[in-house]
C-alpha cells in the first residue's frame, strides 16, 4: 500500500485595489478602511502581493477604476502573478465581469471576501445555514452571460425558443434553495425564541459581549468563564456564539454569550442573515461593549459597533464600555471615564456608558468589571441592606449567604444580623428578616456582640 503524501496548497497572490470617490487626497477613512482589507485578505489565507489605490470625482460605470488604473493592475497582477484581485468597494454585477475580463484573473470585492472569511470559519449548523443564505443573496444579481440572450419564456411570435436557459435554470435553483434556508433559519429563529422564554422564566439575566473583530472579546470571554473559545488574532476568529453561566460578587448568576465581531461596512446581507444569531445581542439585559483601546482607530470601531447595534434593535439596550488590552496602554492613561468619554465623542456620540479598562490578557481590572455589571444589570437590582434572622433559623441565614453578598455579620445568643448586598429576588423572599433603614434622630442600636467579619 503506497503512503498517503500530503501536499499543503500555496496561499493564493492577491492585489490589493482600494477606490474613494472625492477630489484631492484620499481620506483617512479611505485609507483605514483599505488597511483594514489588507488584515481580511491575509484572514482569508492570501498573501498580498501589492496594492493600489486611485481617488477620482467620479466611478467609472464599466470598471469602477479609470482605464489607465485597470492597465496598472493588470501590469501588477502580471508582474507577480496573482491570483486574485480584491478591490476595496462593492461592484456591480457589470464592473466585476468587466473587471475579470481586463484583468484575465478572478476578481472579487470586499463584501465577497467578508462572506468567503464567513464560510471558512462556520462551525455550526445554524452558521453555515447563515453564511450560505448570504452567499446565496449575494450571488444571485451576478449571475449573467450569453444564456440571457436565448432565454424565451413568454409567448406569441418573437418569443419562441427553446425554453429555459441553464442561467434561468440556475436562478430558479438559488431563489428555491434561499427559500427553503430562509424556512430553516424561522426554525433557527423561532427556537433560539423558546430558549429565550424559558430563560426568562428561571430567570436568569443574559449579558452579551460585543464588538470590532479582533477587539479581543474571545480572549476576554475565556478569562471571564474559562470557556476554551478559540482567541486568535485573526479577524472573524468566533463566528458562532457561545454561552457560558458565570457568577457575580453579588451572587445573582447571569448567563454571558460571545458573538461574532462587527467590521466597517459589515455587508448588509450578513446583518439580514445573522439577525437570528444577533438577536441574542438585541434581547440581552446588558451589553459589553468591547473595544481594543490600544487601537488608533478605536473612535471608529465605537461609532460602527453602535450603528450595527442600531440596526438590529439594541441601540437602547443599557451598555457597558469594556476598555480592553490595557495593558498596552502608556502608563499615565488610567482615567476609564476619560477615555471613554473620548472614544464616544470621537464617534460623533455624547453620552458614553460606564467605562472600564481591563486587560483580557492579564486579567487586569476584571474585579472592576465584575463590580460595574452588578451596579449596571437592570435585571434583579441590587441594594445594601440589613437582616436580622433569628438564630435557629439556619435555612435563612444559609440562603443569604447563597444568594447575597455578606460583607458582615454580627451574632448574639437569639439573632444573626447581616450587612448584606442583596439582589431584589432575595429582599423580597427574606423580606420578613428586613431591617428598615434608620430614621434620621434616631439613634441606632450599638454593634451585637460576638461580631464576626465575613
Amino acid at each position: 500500500m503506497k503512503p498517503t503524501i500530503s501536499v499543503a496548497q500555496a496561499p493564493e497572490k492577491a492585489i490589493l485595489a482600494g477606490f474613494e470617490r472625492r477630489r484631492g487626497a484620499v481620506s483617512d477613512a479611505a485609507s483605514d478602511s483599505f488597511q483594514e482589507l489588507s488584515e481580511l485578505a491575509r484572514t482569508a489565507g492570501a498573501h498580498v502581493a501589492g496594492e493600489l489605490f486611485q481617488v477620482r470625482p467620479d466611478p467609472d460605470a464599466a470598471t469602477l477604476f479609470g482605464q489607465g488604473k485597470v492597465r496598472e493592475i493588470r501590469e501588477l497582477a502580471d508582474a507577480s502573478q496573482a491570483d486574485v484581485v480584491i478591490v476595496d468597494h462593492d461592484l456591480t454585477p457589470t464592473q466585476q465581469r468587466n473587471l475579470e475580463k481586463a484583468l484575465d484573473r478572478k476578481v472579487i470585492d470586499r463584501t465577497q471576501l467578508i462572506l468567503d472569511i464567513f464560510a471558512s470559519r462556520a462551525r455550526t449548523a445554524e452558521g453555515r445555514l447563515q453564511v450560505e443564505l448570504a452567499q446565496l443573496k449575494y450571488l444571485l444579481p451576478r449571475l449573467a452571460g450569453q444564456g440571457t440572450a436565448l432565454s424565451r419564456l413568454g409567448g406569441g411570435i418573437g418569443t419562441r425558443g427553446p425554453g429555459e436557459t441553464k442561467l434561468e435554470t440556475d436562478r430558479r435553483r438559488i431563489q428555491v434553495r434561499i427559500g427553503k434556508l430562509e424556512k430553516d433559519i424561522e426554525r433557527v429563529r423561532r427556537a433560539r425564541a423558546l430558549h429565550r422564554r424559558k430563560r426568562d422564566a428561571v430567570p436568569v439575566p443574559t449579558v452579551s459581549l460585543a464588538g470590532y473583530t479582533n477587539a479581543g472579546k474571545s480572549t476576554l470571554f475565556n478569562r471571564l468563564t474559562a470557556a476554551g473559545v478559540l482567541a486568535d488574532a485573526r479577524m472573524f476568529a468566533t463566528l458562532d456564539p457561545t454561552v457560558r453561566s458565570l457568577t457575580l460578587p453579588s451572587r445573582r448568576k447571569i448567563l454571558i454569550s460571545d458573538t461574532v465581531g462587527f467590521v466597517r461596512n459589515l455587508p448588509t446581507t450578513l446583518i439580514d442573515a445573522f439577525r437570528a444569531t444577533l438577536e441574542e445581542v438585541a434581547d440581552a439585559e446588558l451589553i459589553l461593549h468591547v473595544v481594543d483601546v490600544s487601537s488608533d482607530q478605536a473612535s471608529a470601531h465605537v461609532g460602527e459597533v453602535l450603528r450595527v447595534l442600531g440596526e438590529i434593535g439594541a441601540a437602547q439596550t443599557p451598555q457597558i464600555l469594556v476598555l480592553n488590552k490595557s495593558d498596552r496602554l502608556p502608563a499615565g492613561e488610567t482615567d476609564a471615564a476619560l477615555i471613554g468619554a473620548r472614544l464616544f465623542d470621537g464617534a460623533g456620540r455624547t453620552t458614553p456608558a460606564p467605562s472600564v479598562l481591563v486587560s483580557g490578557l492579564t486579567g487586569q481590572g476584571l474585579a472592576d468589571l465584575f463590580d460595574t455589571i452588578d451596579r449596571n444589570l437592570p435585571f434583579d437590582p441590587v441594594e445594601s441592606v440589613q437582616f436580622r434572622v433569628p438564630i435557629h433559623d439556619a435555612a435563612a441565614i444559609a440562603l443569604i449567604h447563597q444568594f447575597g453578598k455578606v460583607r458582615a455579620a454580627h451574632y448574639s445568643d437569639n439573632w444573626c444580623e447581616l450587612e448584606v448586598d442583596a439582589p431584589e429576588s432575595l429582599r423580597r423572599r427574606m423580606d420578613r428578616y428586613l431591617v428598615p433603614p434608620a430614621t434620621p434622630g434616631r439613634e441606632s442600636s450599638g454593634p451585637v456582640e460576638n461580631s464576626v467579619q465575613n
